[in-house]
């Protein structure tokens, strides 16, 4: 069939709303790139931080949830050595500015001093939290966290990290 027959036949959508169809086609494939290829460079990242500190990771559930959660990891010290790159539409802050820093850079004057308290308990106990806590964004908006949280452990039993999967509630 002579495709300009094939065309001639879509007589409810005009010639110019038809040609600019393939463009949003390729807006919507390139945003789902562009996602796909995020959720890949995150999940090898952890997966080499995983290695590399022989991590025992078998229910974390690691690759489901950065699929809808920012993931944060911690050291034993409490500072961030991993965050998704979704931390950006969540708080604002860009990976490599929350690199380093504790996670009270996201706390302010009205985070719950009770609710900061039983974190500090359960991370102090090394026992897996959750919780909901009011955090703040870098232009100093205020927005409500889950936060769940969990002790990481090597393959021998002892605790490596901390990872913290965390969603705008």
């Amino acid at each position: 069939m002579n495709p300009q027959n094939l065309y001639n036949n879509f007589d409810l959508v005009s010639k110019n709303s038809f040609r600019s169809l393939p463009i949003l086609c390729w807006d919507f494939h390139h945003e789902h790139m562009k996602e796909t290829r995020t959720f890949l460079s995150n999940l090898k990242t952890i997966e080499q931080i995983a290695e590399q500190f022989k991590w025992d990771e078998t229910n974390l559930n690691i690759s489901e949830r950065l699929k809808e959660e920012v993931v944060l990891i911690t050291d034993l010290k409490q500072k961030i050595i991993f965050a998704s790159e979704e931390i950006f539409k969540m708080t604002g802050y860009k990976q490599t500015e929350v690199l380093g820093n504790s996670p009270k850079m996201f706390q302010g004057s009205e985070t719950s001093a009770l609710t900061l308290s039983e974190i500090r308990f359960a991370i102090k106990k090394r026992h897996p939290f959750r919780k909901t806590i009011l955090n703040y964004k870098k232009n100093g908006e205020t927005y409500n966290c889950v936060i769940e949280g969990f002790p990481v452990f090597n393959l021998k039993g002892n605790l490596s990290h901390f990872i913290a999967f965390e969603k705008a509630a």
